[in-house]
């Protein structure tokens, strides 16, 4: 009640209300959340200061948004795998307390789970609108927001593929920057639409969630439409990815795509401002988990695969901020809750980040605020036989990763598939690239993984191949201060026995306490109909980015 007392009183201040006025109109709230969108904006090389991509990629409006309002360095997504994790977002549920939401293909919303924009709606007035994704795969899709009711989109959805839908424009006879301009018309075409229904004292929550920076794009595009020299990213790589020219377009293509979002991010800011309403709006940039593509990346529990940028802009509060505190995406749906007045209803899992917004400090602000929980179940459905799951779960401190794999047998990114690991026998190139169900499906299909599969067997790479795409023990355990790249496994290292052993116990210990199924009253909750039985229609090319 303290923080709610003091957010009013700075949200009044915000508002510039007069004497005697009516009470400050409730804020305004514009959620910005990229699919596949990891913890890349340039705002980072100047926290972090060594090298990374962050060095080489340019997001002048993110970076506005973090330079105005705070920047959340330890923000996790609850589990890397679009569905799942967006289910955590909308609910403030962990993804397993989600039931058929806690999967990706076959996922069904259930519609007594509450979520946070038809919360805002029927407790608060607030007016609803979305452009491209919220929460897909499932049905209904977008569920937690109304659907498509509530949709803006008839200026175009080509924002969704940015790189394809330029290139297709300039092979058109469009120059370059003209085609980028077209696809940004998109976006203020339909915030525009999304603004001109506003209601005077109505507040208002707009869910953008583009999809561009989902495999697949144009290769070559982050050079040509962006200018990103893929040999700038020579010695930025992780280790985990191997620093050649491939891999390089590759990630330099990805970064393209990232940039595009910024610039999505740009249109929305201007909007606010021409209309006189950037002063009494909630900003939040994000997105809902990792590279895809990529080894390490989406749908694994190391940082490369849940670690994601996270900027909140909120009127009154002090800007400039870096917070150090651990936040889990499933605290946004209790925060945009309380700032928009409704209450917290009974099952959130997530806490509320107003105490650390309204705060003027900077670092860690809340002790209690140093771990997070992540996890996976399923993510393509016919990635195993039978369809079965990869379940494991992560216990993410300051100084370590603990990871446990509950079913260490099974092939943790999903069968080899066509390719042979003690022959050469490998699909074609083309179908490595293009087709997600080729090999390993829960990778995305793209030119890194072709590359590394296509050199599994030469001695340099090989390493790197079973990193990315081997069986994993039970228990994985990272020193992030000696290792931060989580590339060696101190799981069986004696000299970590009892780290290990505490790390174990509290991550299990949180599981029950939640009500995790693994651990608690059914452990194959998720390995059973209906859970292994939907999803079917799912199969095919692994094409078109709003699938997965």
């Amino acid at each position: 009640m303290i923080h709610r007392l003091l957010f009013a009183l700075l949200l009044a201040t915000a508002f510039a209300q007069p004497l005697h006025a009516a009470p400050p109109q409730k804020p305004n709230i514009l959620f910005m959340f990229a699919d596949d969108w990891g913890r890349y904006a340039s705002i980072i090389a100047e926290i972090e200061k060594h090298p990374s991509l962050n060095q080489v990629i340019k997001t002048p409006n993110i970076d506005r948004v973090a330079r105005e309002g705070a920047f959340f360095t330890r923000a996790f997504v609850n589990s890397p795998s679009c569905t799942p994790c967006r289910s955590a977002l909308m609910s403030g549920r962990y993804f397993f307390n989600c039931d058929r939401a806690a999967i990706l293909n076959g996922a069904i919303w259930d519609s007594n789970i509450p979520s946070f924009p038809l919360t805002l709606q029927a407790e608060s007035n607030y007016r609803l609108g979305k452009s491209y994704k919220v929460w897909s795969p499932g049905d209904p899709a977008d569920a937690p927001i109304g659907g498509q009711k509530y949709g803006y989109e008839k200026a175009g959805r080509d924002p969704n593929n940015f790189s394809e839908s330029v290139t297709k424009l300039v092979a058109e006879g469009k120059a370059v920057e003209a085609a980028r301009e077209s696809i940004l018309d998109q976006v203020r075409g339909n915030f525009d639409a999304f603004m001109a229904d506003d209601k005077p004292g109505q507040p208002w929550l707009y869910f953008f969630g583009p999809t561009t920076t989902h495999r697949t794009w144009i290769k070559g595009s982050g050079k040509k439409l962006w200018g990103i020299e893929p040999d700038a990213l020579k010695g930025k790589l992780p280790p985990f990815l191997p620093d050649v020219p491939e891999v390089r377009e590759d990630i330099a293509d990805y970064l393209g795509e990232a940039q595009a979002y910024d610039a999505y991010v740009g249109v929305l800011l201007a909007k606010l401002e021409a209309t006189g309403q950037a002063e009494r709006t909630v900003v939040i940039v994000s997105g809902d988990h990792g590279m895809p593509g990529v080894p390490r990346g989406k749908c694994n529990l190391y940082d490369h695969g849940t670690a994601v940028s996270l900027a909140i802009r909120c009127p009154g509060t002090k800007p400039g901020r870096v917070i150090d505190d651990f936040v889990n995406m499933m605290d946004m749906a209790p925060t945009i809750m309380e700032l928009g007045g409704a209450t917290i209803p009974a099952g959130v899992n997530g806490r509320s980040l107003v105490p650390l917004l309204i705060s003027d400090q900077s670092g860690q602000i809340d002790p209690t605020r140093d771990w997070v929980i992540t996890g996976r179940e399923r993510h393509v459905a016919g990635a195993r036989e039978g369809n079965l799951p990869y379940p494991h779960r992560a216990l993410r401190t300051a100084d370590y990763l603990y990871i446990r794999n509950f079913e260490p047998t099974r092939w943790p990114l999903g069968s080899p598939g066509g390719v042979s690991l003690t022959g050469p026998e490998t699909p074609p190139t083309a179908e490595l690239e293009d087709s997600t169900y080729a090999a390993f499906s829960d990778m995305d299909a793209s030119p890194t993984k072709a590359w590394l599969i296509e050199h599994r067997s030469e001695s340099q790479w090989q390493p790197l191949f079973d990193l990315a795409f081997g069986k994993r023990p039970a228990e994985e355990l990272y020193d992030l201060k000696k290792d931060p790249n989580e590339m060696v496994n101190l799981a069986a290292d004696p000299a970590y026995a009892k780290q290990r052993a505490k790390l174990a116990t509290q991550l299990l210990g949180e599981l029950k306490q939640v009500g995790d199924p693994r651990v608690t009253t059914n452990p194959v909750k998720f390995e059973l109909p209906p859970f292994t039985d939907a999803g079917q229609k799912g199969k095919g090319k692994g094409k078109g980015k709003a699938k997965e």
